[in-house]
């Protein structure tokens, strides 16, 4: 026991502050990188190369040579594999950090004095394709522009409307099996093709629809409503991950935390002011 003790001050005695500092950044690190993955396929990975590092760790300690070689040489190509698996993680990551968001939690904003009225448009548009079992592909663009998306179908430059939206995605229509692009309250275009997703642990029940939608939330930090056709079920998209089967209530939360403005930051003068009021009174 006393041998023990004196260890662990031993231990502590040779820690500077510039360990310690390089301590939190490595657990600032690994925290970010488990929330950016947490629920997706790329998580599962990081568990199973977690586990890879540990038994490496422990064939060292119990001195199982042959084991310890295939260890190392499977992590000394871990980073390779890494990046081919882990290619739309790393691409938002990357595209978080040089838009200096890395640390927040990214909220869709939009400045439109009508959000509510688009909001409206688009939850009953949705409701009424839903009931008529009309597949539908509507994509909200965020601060990442889809030019190239865009390009793929039909430019339109029109302001939103129920009606429209469900004239755009009516069967045998020249525009219905694309996708719409929504930019603030504008369609910007219809008709545009979506990248498909590579993940091969999807449900096999998913359709195309769901599979596009999923593919182009992987790779921008759009969010996409998709209405089935076989079921008129509605799901959303986004970060790479789908929720399916959402009501009514549930999509306007959604979308009114798209459109919702951020409330106004007060300054410390207003602070400091409200609170001798609250004094006051």
């Amino acid at each position: 026991m006393e041998q023990t003790l004196i260890w662990i001050k031993d231990f502590f005695v040779q820690i500077s502050w510039i360990d310690i500092v390089d301590i939190i950044i490595i657990t600032v690190l690994i925290y970010q990188l488990l929330k950016l993955t947490s629920q997706t396929r790329a998580f599962q990975v990081l568990k199973g190369f977690g586990l890879i590092i540990v038994a490496a760790q422990v064939s060292i300690w119990l001195k199982l040579s042959a084991l310890s070689w295939v260890f190392n040489y499977v992590l000394s190509a871990g980073a390779i594999v890494l990046v081919i698996l882990f290619q739309p993680e790393l691409r938002r990551t990357l595209e978080r950090i040089g838009r200096g968001k890395l640390l927040t939690k990214e909220a869709f904003i939009r400045s439109d004095s009508n959000n509510e009225e688009v909001v409206d448009s688009i939850i009953k548009a949705v409701q009424r394709m839903s009931g008529k079992h009309v597949g539908a592909l509507i994509v909200i663009e965020n601060n990442e522009l889809l030019g190239d998306v865009v390009e793929s179908g039909t430019a339109l430059f029109a302001n939103i409307s129920t009606q429209l939206l469900e004239n755009i995605f009516t069967p045998n229509t020249p525009l219905h099996d694309g996708a719409v692009i929504i930019r603030n309250s504008t369609i910007i275009a219809a008709g545009c093709f979506l990248p498909m997703t590579a993940d091969p642990y999807l449900e096999q029940e998913l359709g195309t629809r769901h599979r596009a939608a999923i593919g182009l939330s992987e790779n921008s930090d759009a969010l996409i409503v998709i209405v089935s056709e076989e079921t008129g079920g509605v799901s959303v998209a986004n970060e790479g991950k789908l929720e399916r089967f959402v009501d009514g209530n549930s999509l306007r939360k959604i979308l009114s935390d798209i459109y919702e403005p951020p409330p106004p930051r007060r300054s410390f003068g207003q602070l400091l002011r409200r609170k001798n009021d609250e004094k006051d009174n």
